[in-house]
């Protein structure tokens, strides 16, 4: 088996390509790493200058938070269809496209004179965001074997820990000293290293060889999925501020409605932007369900226990980010350890771990209260990014390993759609219910997180040994060109 393709999928058409050398695999897992944390530290250190930028730009509180919000919006409507442009027309390419943009919208931020330039670059921000993030994954299917997909994933699930913890600390340096426009400014020079990197140095044939025929890009299915998505996020990004609002059930509808009419066009059109080779699959679609679950729960819970140590028992947020600190800790150093136990165990074992931790975290949360003690508090954050570490290492190698091959940039995007969506999702569920109390709050999340395990179950059996007596990381899938002859 090469680094780019399978023998099952060459009967399908898809991409066959030469094996991929060491040096390059580096850079493809450099370049993947990178782009993910530039667009990871992004919005976290843009968290931190928001309030100076309000002041400097003599903005309102609705103006800035739309710098946020129109970048969400752009983004999550945007994803699938970037990759599916990658699948088109070459991850590297595309991902190239994406960073070239986000950095040059970055540094346009940097220059803008008024909110309105930055809310309009921040949304251009989104739609090259979009373009990269789903390229990040489909590049690592295209460099490396599916049964190695693990620890690549691994290795950039740890540097997205990484980036948001030290976002913040990076975020208040910058703000301080130089003002908030060196937090845009700080991703143009790696987002011009890579984007060149990316267009001029290409492991031969990987991308450009023999392909299937070409298939017209699906305009309308991209339309309505892109409608269906931003009033779903507009919709739950406004409700902890402002609550279930007439505007936020008309937007509601309109997701609804564009879902509706997409899952119509879809099963008419010739060319689906949705393959039913990606959506029809049980594992697949089972991988993105978890997703969901975990980083609702994950991020819904952080909301709610931000607002608990604060407001109830009374900590400053330096000590809040430090007794949270296990959790980050956890996720960084636990991603690795996951796509260990993913290799030798199985993705289902691995998953129902996840889902278990992650449960008894939000759970341990929830008991949180006047006495709770550091160490308690800093065992539940510890829980939580452990299982969500293995959740979101062991749901996407799976998603990305197990769509065809030909549509690796579309797995990508529905991963990357799955992360957007869950904790809005998380937070917009937390706020409804905390007006009932926080305990009631977490409990949710915790039923929530524990929706991953019946989905793990889906997920691929437990390895099993080869005859010559070693593990074998093929799962038993019941595809007869994946078991040991």
């Amino acid at each position: 088996m090469t680094a780019s393709t399978t023998e099952a999928g060459a009967d399908r058409g898809a991409p066959i390509s030469a094996p991929i050398s060491a040096p390059h695999r580096r850079l493809t897992l450099a370049n993947s790493v990178l782009g993910a944390v530039i667009v990871a530290l992004d919005g976290t250190v843009l968290t931190i200058a928001q309030p100076t930028l309000r002041r400097d730009l003599d903005a309102s509180l609705t103006e800035v938070q739309w710098t946020s919000t129109g970048y969400l919006i752009a983004v999550a409507g945007l994803l699938v269809f970037a990759g599916r442009l990658g699948d088109r027309f070459g991850y590297q390419r595309v991902f190239a496209w994406g960073v070239l943009g986000f950095g040059a919208a970055s540094a346009g931020i940097g220059f803008a004179s008024g909110v309105g330039w930055v809310i309009g670059l921040r949304v251009a921000q989104g739609v090259f965001g979009a373009l990269l993030q789903p390229a990040t994954l489909g590049m690592l299917r295209a460099a490396f074997p599916p049964d190695r997909l693990g620890m690549p994933i691994a290795l950039r699930t740890s540097a997205i820990g990484v980036a948001a913890a030290a976002g913040p600390l990076v975020g208040g340096v910058l703000v301080t000293q130089l003002g908030w426009r060196a937090v845009f400014f700080l991703n143009v020079v790696p987002a011009l290293v890579m984007g060149l990197l990316a267009l001029t140095v290409r492991p031969p044939e990987t991308e450009r060889t023999k392909q299937a025929p070409i298939t017209r890009l699906d305009l309308p299915g991209a339309a309505l999925l892109a409608v269906a998505l931003a009033a779903l996020v507009h919709t739950l990004v406004g409700v902890p501020e402002h609550g279930w609002t007439a505007t936020g059930v008309l937007g509601l509808l309109i997701a609804a409605a564009s879902a509706i009419a997409l899952v119509r066009h879809e099963r008419r059109t010739p060319d689906p932007l949705l393959p039913p080779a990606v959506l029809g699959s049980a594992t697949v679609c089972a991988a993105l369900g978890v997703l969901v679950a975990a980083s609702a729960a994950m991020l819904g819970a952080l909301f709610v226990c931000s607002f608990v140590l604060q407001d109830v028992l009374g900590m400053d947020p330096l000590r809040t980010s430090l007794v949270a600190l296990p959790g980050g800790v956890m996720m960084v150093l636990g991603a690795p350890l996951s796509a260990v136990l993913l290799r030798r165990w199985g993705a289902r074992p691995t998953a129902l771990t996840g889902s278990v931790l992650l449960t008894a975290g939000v759970l341990a949360l929830s008991r949180l209260g006047p006495g709770s003690s550091t160490v308690v508090i800093g065992g539940g954050f510890l829980l939580l990014g452990a299982g969500f570490g293995a959740l979101m290492v062991t749901a996407t190698a799976v998603v990305v390993r197990h769509a065809p091959p030909e549509s690796a940039g579309v797995a990508g995007g529905l991963q990357q759609t799955a992360m957007n969506i869950g904790p809005t999702l998380g937070v917009a569920a937390a706020t409804t219910l905390m007006t009932l109390g926080t305990g009631p709050a977490l409990l949710l999340l915790a039923g929530v997180a524990a929706l991953g395990a019946p989905l793990a179950v889906r997920m691929p059996r437990p390895a099993h040994p080869a005859r010559d007596g070693t593990r074998s990381v093929r799962n038993d899938e019941g595809k007869k060109d994946e078991r040991e002859p």
